[in-house]
């Protein structure tokens, strides 16, 4: 590969959303037959790079980007993914695209069925040539060689096992006649350790027949067994961009969170070993998808600020979706050691919990109602709070003037940029949306708060006050917080413990004081790998 000229260089690359910078000056080469690691924590910048490389619709709709792309020295200026695969670029996203009551050999060719003229043809034109059925199965059995896995050309999509379809997908893309560049985005995510292992093995052979591949994956044994070289994204721009030769799995851990952030802690954490437990988790499996979780045990204390950690896709988001009843849950939850069931949200909220979702959209607001309406629901549905008696007591009414000044509140506690307590809730942006969340759980008082991802989305401004607020509640009032979140660095900020959560198991838990490669490693997977390595050894003595 030495001297050979770049396939595929990005050049000084940036990107805004709505004046939040993304990507800055992202700068890297890969090279015909090239496997190249693209690593980085949520947030880094790997998908807004990704959607760049294939031209996907949301970067033209939010100003374009800056630097350029180029194809073998020419700049490319793709309008669409349609451009990008027509310059030769396929790539298999982590939620699958495949048409389930279609067989293998029709999803690997959809869209460029293999045709066979007929008569009719003659007669009516192009639409009345019918499929050349063994035309196709031929393609996709060479697709499928190409992996060297073994498929069923005949097997319906719905009637796979999902290492299968994961297979599907990459022989989709390589059965294109241009394809030469493939971005595979956590491909092992869905895959056992054995199907994980073909894959890795498959994709050497096709960087062999001298397909460059970007591989992106949170698993870094993965990426330095398989790579030629890594780029390290961090808060979007490159960190590092190396040979993989000589580096080790704690190595690009360090890379990917060894931002400093020394100056966060203003204060020492807090010893709550002495604290009585508030809440006990046990076997507790959720089945949310995309954040599935596989027998997660964990105790609380009281007082305590517990953060949960965790890259995207391991589990960390079901724990609370399960614990309060939004997803199918099982297992047991204690709190101050009494059992709450499983599966009833409002059994939940009377034991004194409250949450405050990630899906502030879709579950935590009432967005055409106004904001005084949003914070007082859940205290007047759960405690009959805000409410007064009206005809004597006969029935109860909206006590509007109490919410009225609880609404008015939060929003200067909170700093709420809005007209007033009668706004809708829609029309707030995104880090006040957030903020009303928030109000909305401390209205109720809780002695338990779970605060899933209470960052995502605002400013850094608004995440700072976020973060202020909760540590505040906890100090000041003793309200006890399990805070979920994609970033490192504020979970390490505010909390007295952080668990980190990996393929639906809780991998470990560090004080917030623990080397930032301590947490990365934990993330990568390869805890659990030394652990399992541990118990075959003991197994074989």
């Amino acid at each position: 590969m030495g001297q050979e000229s770049p396939l595929l260089s990005l050049e000084h690359v940036s990107k805004e959303f709505y004046g939040n910078r993304v990507l800055h000056d992202v700068c890297f080469e890969l090279r015909k037959g090239e496997i190249l690691g693209l690593v980085g924590e949520n947030g880094a910048g790997k998908t807004t790079l990704m959607r760049i490389l294939f031209g996907m619709p949301v970067i033209a709709e939010t100003g374009g980007f800056g630097g350029r792309v180029c194809i073998e020295g020419q700049e490319m200026k793709f309008q669409s993914p349609f451009d990008a695969l027509d310059a030769g670029i396929g790539m298999v996203h982590q939620e699958f695209s495949l048409i389930p009551g279609f067989t293998t050999t029709e999803n690997i060719v959809l869209n460029r069925e293999s045709m066979k003229a007929n008569v009719l043809k003659y007669v009516f034109g192009e639409r009345m040539s019918v499929l050349d059925r063994p035309e196709m199965r031929r393609r996709a059995e060479r697709a499928i060689a190409k992996l060297d896995v073994k498929l069923d050309p005949d097997m319906l999509v719905s009637e796979m096992p999902v290492g299968h379809k994961q297979f599907t997908e990459i022989a989709r893309e390589i059965n294109r006649e241009k394809t030469r560049i493939l971005v595979l985005d956590e491909p092992t995510a869905v895959l056992t350790e054995s199907e994980a292992e073909i894959l890795l093995a498959s994709l050497r052979k096709l960087a062999a027949q001298g397909i460059a591949i970007i591989f992106i994956s949170h698993r870094l044994h993965e990426v330095v067994s398989v790579a030629d070289r890594v780029v390290v994204l961090r808060d979007g721009g490159v960190v590092k961009d190396t040979p993989v030769a000589g580096v080790t799995v704690r190595d690009i851990a360090s890379w990917m969170v060894g931002r400093d952030i020394a100056t966060g802690r203003t204060e020492a954490v807090a010893d709550r070993s002495a604290s009585p437990e508030l809440l006990r988790v046990e076997g507790l499996w959720v089945d949310m998808p995309g954040e599935r979780v596989r027998s997660v045990n964990l105790s609380v204390r009281e007082g305590e600020i517990f953060g949960i950690g965790g890259l995207a896709g391991q589990g960390k988001l079901g724990i609370p979706n399960g614990i309060m009843g939004l997803h199918h849950a099982a297992g047991k939850v204690f709190v101050a050691g009494k059992e709450v069931p499983l599966n009833d949200p409002r059994a939940a909220l009377l034991e004194g919990m409250a949450f405050v979702s990630e899906d502030r959209r879709g579950v935590g607001l009432l967005l055409d109602e106004s904001l005084d309406w949003n914070i007082a629901f859940t205290a007047m549905q759960i405690q009959d709070r805000y409410l007064r008696k009206a005809l004597g007591g006969l029935f109860r009414v909206r006590d509007e003037k109490a919410m009225r000044e609880l609404a008015e509140e939060y929003i200067k506690l909170l700093e709420i940029k809005c007209t007033s307590h009668r706004q809708a809730a829609k029309e707030l942006s995104g880090g006040n949306q957030q903020k009303i969340c928030l109000a909305k759980a401390f209205a109720v008082r809780p002695r338990l708060l779970f605060v899933s991802e209470p960052t995502r989305g605002i400013d850094v401004g608004a995440k700072k006050l976020v973060l202020d607020t909760l540590h505040r509640y906890n100090r000041e009032y003793g309200t006890t917080i399990v805070m979920v979140s994609s970033e490192l660095e504020e979970l390490r900020s505010i909390c007295d413990r952080v668990a980190i959560v990996d393929e639906g198991r809780i991998a470990g838990i560090l004080p917030p004081t623990a080397e930032l490669a301590e947490f990365g490693f934990l993330m990568s997977g390869e805890a659990a790998a030394e652990a399992q390595g541990d118990k075959k050894e003991a197994a074989r003595a």
